[in-house]
């Protein structure tokens, strides 16, 4: 849906352009041709964050069912880490050798 709108919104900026404007058509095409790419670029950041959300989330659940995640080529799981949902972090328990180490969510597979 957000295709359709997108380009929607450049076909008629191009329109309003070309009617209301008394600019060369080289100059509305390359006006054109920048919102274009500033809606694509809009869109594929909103992609790679979509799928960077799902990581973490996908990297959560793996934690919360007691499975180990590789962290930085360490095993990371409920025993020896904890889970800051704040910060999307697994940090080391007081009591494991892997006090205060601090791991990302987004860096963990």
């Amino acid at each position: 849906m957000s295709y359709i709108i997108g380009i929607a919104v450049v076909i008629l900026f191009f329109i309003v352009l070309h009617y209301f404007t008394e600019l060369e058509y080289k100059q509305k095409f390359a006006i054109s041709i920048g919102v274009a790419a500033v809606i694509g670029g809009a869109y594929a950041y909103n992609q790679m964050s979509d799928a960077q959300r799902q990581h973490s989330i996908d990297i959560e659940l793996k934690y919360q069912q007691g499975k180990n995640i590789r962290c930085e080529g360490l095993d990371v799981n409920q025993t020896g880490f904890s889970y800051s949902v704040g910060t999307q972090t697994f940090i080391g328990r007081e009591s494991t050798d892997h006090y205060s180490r601090m791991f990302d969510a987004s860096i963990c597979q």
